[in-house]
């Protein structure tokens, strides 16, 4: 049986209703990206997070970026690989409190937004991420393809590889950029069937038609989005209808 890990980024979204969009992903995820402080997220939700992610036994991943609240992440900065570094480990041992005041761990490290892209694309960027990555020992979640799983792996890091449910690809495997048109899918039946149509076969359809295999193990259901909460139990539900088992990638072997 093809065994799939479901992840969401938890912790971005301020007050009330954030923390019950929180709650219901957590029921539905089996891998939760905990933003530490860097685009969003503090210290009293990350307690949050860790908390109730401990309850249900989901997996605790550090969601690291460039410091960059206004810019929610997804800007590139120019900072120096000591700074970055420095602001990195920061940001793990801040999550990393969190998750011991819950009783669990950080089990994994996954980059957000521009770092995240970046550090696929930069060969020095990944090295600044694999270095913090190595000091906490943890296993490290991206794309299929870059310089940070190539790095990571050559630092004697598991690197698990990672697809995005609501976002487009291109013919080459990369993902369609934010700023262009159908970057994000908003179709729900559309993002269940390419869902299941990945976990059964490796492939999803491009933005062209053509189809591209993403070597991945776990599959990301953003949180921020409008209807997503519906969307995430919709897509394991599908994914169980199918036989596909869900556990979290930390688990696999």
């Amino acid at each position: 049986m093809r065994v799939v890990d479901l992840n969401a980024d938890l912790g971005e979204i301020p007050g009330i209703e954030g923390a019950a969009i929180d709650r219901e992903l957590l029921r539905v995820v089996t891998s939760a990206n905990v933003a530490c402080g860097g685009h969003a997220g503090d210290a009293e939700s990350m307690r949050r997070v860790c908390a109730e992610a401990a309850s249900l036994s989901v997996a605790i991943g550090a969601q690291v970026s460039f410091v960059d609240r206004e810019g929610f992440g997804r800007r590139r900065l120019e900072v120096s690989s000591a700074l970055l570094a420095d602001q990195l480990r920061q940001q793990v041992a801040d999550l990393a409190t969190g998750a011991s005041e819950a009783g669990t761990q950080v089990a994994y490290l996954k980059p957000h937004g521009a770092l995240y892209h970046a550090a696929a694309q930069d060969r020095q960027i990944a090295h600044v991420v694999t270095e913090v990555a190595a000091e906490f020992s943890l296993p490290v979640l991206t794309l299929p393809h870059g310089h940070l799983r190539e790095l990571a792996s050559a630092a004697g890091l598991t690197s698990f590889g990672e697809i995005f449910a609501d976002r487009a690809y291109e013919p080459s495997g990369l993902l369609v950029p934010r700023d262009q048109p159908g970057a994000v899918l908003d179709d729900r039946g559309d993002v269940v069937a390419r869902v299941v149509t990945w976990a059964q076969t490796g492939q999803v359809r491009s933005i062209t038609g053509t189809f591209v295999d993403i070597d991945a193990v776990s599959m990301c259901l953003h949180g921020d989005t409008p209807g997503a909460v519906q969307l995430a139990h919709d897509a394991r539900r599908a994914l169980e209808s199918a036989q596909i088992r869900i556990r979290s990638f930390t688990e696999m072997p």
